[in-house]
């Protein structure tokens, strides 16, 4: 379509499309980069989309997400890689005040076991529990097919819950910790 009305039909349909999206895409973005770039990352995927309009697929959020994802591994090359698509949390544990509430100690748990996966256990979970896309959505997002997803997925959710799971304690208090070497002679033949 060519033409004012050409025009007029692709600025509704993006308009639309901003409208749907813009709220959950922010959210997925937020979530993996600092607050002051998750604005410049949204606009460069609504960029993308509006250049790329024709080729945009019926669901379009997980072409988004793909996108943005996309965007923010190309920004956070070099000194953010560490943290390219890193899951945060509301909060650090060290600034907490202690939370009363019942349940706190789940939480705490479950935070600890968080921080304990992989980035890329991370990132799969985090599509699935707070980005509440399907399976296949997911999987467009991550490029790769649904049942390299699912086994994804399926792994992610087995090292969650064995992270969530109590640590034996040993049943001798001797056995807890290796004895520290005491005299020269121990140390120089524990270090060989």
């Amino acid at each position: 379509m060519s033409g004012p009305e050409g025009v007029a039909a692709r600025e509704g349909r993006f308009r639309a499309l901003h409208q749907e999206t813009f709220g959950d895409l922010l959210r997925f973005v937020e979530r993996r980069v600092p607050p002051d770039e998750a604005e410049d990352i949204v606009s460069t995927v609504y960029l993308v989309a509006w250049r790329r309009l024709g080729e945009l697929p019926e669901d379009a959020r997980p072409w988004l997400f793909a996108i943005a994802r996309k965007s923010i591994a190309n920004q956070t090359r070099g000194w953010l890689r560490r943290r390219a698509l890193a899951v945060r949390l509301t909060a650090s544990a060290e600034h907490r005040a202690p939370d009363r509430a019942a349940g706190a100690v789940s939480r705490i748990d479950l935070e600890r076991a968080w921080r304990t996966l992989s980035t890329a256990d991370r990132e799969v979970l985090a599509l699935i529990a707070f980005d509440g896309l399907t399976s296949e959505q997911a999987a467009t997002v991550l490029s790769c097919r649904r049942s390299a997803f699912a086994m994804r997925l399926a792994r992610a959710r087995k090292r969650l819950h064995a992270a969530l799971e109590p640590q034996p304690e040993p049943a001798d208090p001797a056995m807890a910790s290796p004895a520290q070497p005491r005299t020269f002679e121990e140390q120089t033949w524990t270090n060989a």
